[in-house]
């Protein structure tokens, strides 16, 4: 099995100490205030139709965040478990809640108050988790289903999935393949999919890009939107195998890693300020990463057209110890919402 944790850096997917900002204080920066308490919450979920956020906690037992949009209050979300044996044959029992780290997360609503929670897995075993998500009764309950495991050797970053329950899973680094390789802008990952009924995950060739990071679906499912963390664009493909590349966004000025379909039909994705001269500088072969990682840089979300693929900036935040290391973007009725990799803390403030 792979350790992930030795394959997690900077932007793309990254490890380092799993609290930056443990002994910075809880207070607001600007008009930024921040959730404290959630362990590495590298992604972030809306409840269709609810006011509740689903964090990830990338660390070894996290598992779940449940965050209340109208009030900032949190708490640990625990599951239990009743297995689909037969869409889910790949794995007999719930990993294991000691071991589990949630990385990637992906939601779909499946009828009134309940949604399908597509996560991915690492620690217990590498694999995309799938739960069932109550939340009729008030509170979410979180109910395991089943697993679909990775290839064997593979870890995979972020899934997205089609209406069917048909699932795409990107893996940033294939075997042999390095940071170094991603940074110099060398394909290092793929796109792999899977549909219920087959025995795993396939390769979609036609996609390898230089760290395949977030990943997102069109609205009719016809498209798939991969971010190319080493490339820093996202990209549209045709949702065939072999994919086609059908557009991509300029270079945007930060490492991209997650992406998401707002409800306007916008995708958002964010991630730290590039060109940070008292960091270093633009990210690039002749860096520490893991020391890149620790400097404290500002966070920028950005919108993109999927027809189109131009971008518009959403957010811009400063650099400050309290808060760095983004990875994402999520926006409710009045304000934005931003995870990262590595710290204590979800940071949130007013849309403008």
């Amino acid at each position: 099995m792979i350790n992930i944790k030795n394959i997690m850096v900077l932007g793309l997917l990254c490890w380092v100490a799993p609290t930056v900002s443990a002994q910075v204080p809880c207070d607001a920066v600007g008009d930024v205030e921040f959730v404290c308490g959630p362990t590495n919450a590298e992604d972030l979920v809306l409840v269709p139709g609810e006011p509740w956020i689903i964090a990830s906690g990338m660390a070894a037992g996290a598992g779940f965040y449940l965050i209340d949009s109208s009030s900032g209050a949190w708490s640990t979300l625990q599951t239990q478990a009743r297995h689909d044996a037969a869409l889910y044959p790949g794995c007999a029992s719930a990993p294991s809640s000691a071991a589990l780290e949630t990385h990637g997360l992906n939601i779909r609503a499946v009828g009134p108050g309940r949604s399908r929670l597509y996560v991915v897995g690492h620690g217990a075993r590498e694999a995309i988790e799938v739960f069932d998500l109550d939340a009729g009764g008030g509170r979410p309950v979180l109910t395991w289903e089943g697993c679909v495991p990775m290839p064997e050797g593979l870890a995979a970053n972020s899934v997205a999935s089609f209406a069917d329950g048909s699932l795409v899973a990107t893996v940033l680094l294939m075997p042999g393949r390095t940071f170094a390789d991603s940074v110099a802008m060398r394909p290092t990952g793929a796109v792999f999919e899977w549909s219920p009924g087959d025995s795993g995950f396939t390769l979609m060739r036609g996609t390898e890009l230089p760290g395949n990071n977030g990943i997102e679906v069109s609205a009719d499912g016809r498209e798939i939107y991969v971010v190319s963390s080493g490339f820093q664009t996202i990209v549209a493909f045709t949702n065939t195998n072999p994919a086609t590349l059908l557009r991509t966004t300029k270079q945007l000025p930060i490492t991209p890693d997650n992406v998401h379909m707002a409800p306007n039909g916008r995708l958002l994705t964010a991630g730290m300020k590039n060109d940070v001269p008292e960091c270093g500088g633009p990210p690039g072969p002749e860096h520490d990463l893991g020391a890149l990682s620790t400097c404290p840089r500002g966070t920028i979300a950005i919108e993109v057209d999927p027809a189109t693929m131009q971008d518009r900036v959403l957010v811009e935040t400063p650099a400050s110890p309290a808060f760095s290391n983004a990875t994402m973007v999520l926006t409710t009725a009045d304000r934005f919402w931003i995870g990262t990799f590595s710290g204590d803390r979800v940071a949130h403030g007013p849309l403008r």
